[in-house]
């Protein structure tokens, strides 16, 4: 059985592929794809989850950024 990562990215690979096919750059068609999947988010959430879910993904775009742990 697939996993969702395994099939999110069958999709986005396809979508990237057809839209490089017509001459759009892979951020056009992630940008696009993000509208979509705000819109499905939507259908299902709360505005402030989401927009906790965005700023946690903005927040942890720098793959060079440390993070200090603490203890309980």
């Amino acid at each position: 059985m697939a996993g969702l990562s395994d099939i999110a990215k069958k999709h986005m690979d396809a979508a990237v592929a057809e839209a490089a096919e017509t001459g759009y750059p892979p951020d056009d068609i992630a940008r696009t794809m993000l509208s979509f999947v705000i819109l499905v988010m939507r259908e299902h959430k709360e505005p402030k989850d989401i927009i906790d879910e965005l700023q946690y993904v903005a927040d942890n775009l720098d793959p060079d950024r440390e993070y200090t742990f603490m203890r309980p």
